[in-house]
């Protein structure tokens, strides 16, 4: 089994509260999970209004796949948060 990780903070300048910065990242971790099939959590910076720390996993049996999934979902993230995505972390771990 492996499960290939990322991790990452969005920066969202425009955000003006919690609930509207809330509803980004809400919007953003069904979009990883819809198109991707990730799990996501907002792991980090719950507090911020114009910060959040992502983490987002992926259980499958190759690492090649898991590594593919997650470089596209790193394209899709840059591409549409409304802001800068910035200190992205990726790791894999195998289990037998």
């Amino acid at each position: 089994m492996v499960v290939s990780l990322i991790q990452f903070i969005i920066y969202l300048p425009d955000a003006d509260s919690l609930k509207e910065k809330r509803r980004v990242v809400q919007s953003l971790k069904q979009r990883l999970h819809t198109k991707f099939k990730l799990s996501a959590a907002e792991v980090d910076l719950h507090e911020s209004i114009t910060f959040a720390q992502l983490g987002a996993a992926l259980v499958s049996n190759s690492k090649k796949y898991g590594d593919e999934v997650i470089q596209k979902a790193i394209v899709f993230v840059e591409q549409e948060v409304p802001g800068r995505v910035q200190d992205i972390v990726t790791h894999t771990e195998f289990y037998s």
